[in-house]
């Protein structure tokens, strides 16, 4: 089981979660990272290793992205070679953020409206933990 989903539904200070609870709370303090170069192949393998449904594409300098299993099934659909192909071909650029501040309910409305599953919680440049719907779906039990 990744972090994320260990912790989800649950607050550190040991009660739950709930729609007014800071996204915080319940986010994945893990950023799972991957360079723009890598192989799309060496994507599905880092997504399965690491557990996890997004990688935050990112150089050394800054964040170009974000990829999901979503974007891997796209790729696929599209019949890009898993080899050549890679993360920087295929990331979300178009990132949806969200403040740690921000309430579970809040990050539930902006997957919604954004028809994303995975949030990047920071100040919109430095990512400091990933949401995923999952943890949403938990902490609204």
């Amino acid at each position: 089981m990744n972090q994320g989903a260990a912790m989800a539904g649950s607050r550190a200070d040991g009660r739950s979660a709930g729609p007014g609870s800071p996204v915080s709370s319940i986010a994945s303090a893990r950023v799972a990272l991957v360079d723009p170069a890598a192989t799309l192949h060496e994507v599905a393998t880092k997504l399965s290793a690491v557990e996890v449904g997004a990688l935050v594409v990112s150089t050394t300098v800054a964040m170009v992205g974000i990829i999901s299993e979503r974007d891997l099934i796209v790729a696929l659909r599209d019949k890009r070679d898993l080899e050549t192909a890679t993360a920087g071909d295929v990331a979300s650029t178009d990132v949806i953020w969200c403040e740690p501040t921000a309430t579970v309910g809040d990050a539930r409305a902006l997957m919604i409206e954004h028809h994303v599953r995975h949030l990047v919680v920071g100040d919109g440049s430095t990512p400091s933990a990933i949401l995923s719907a999952r943890d949403v779906l938990a902490a609204l039990g």
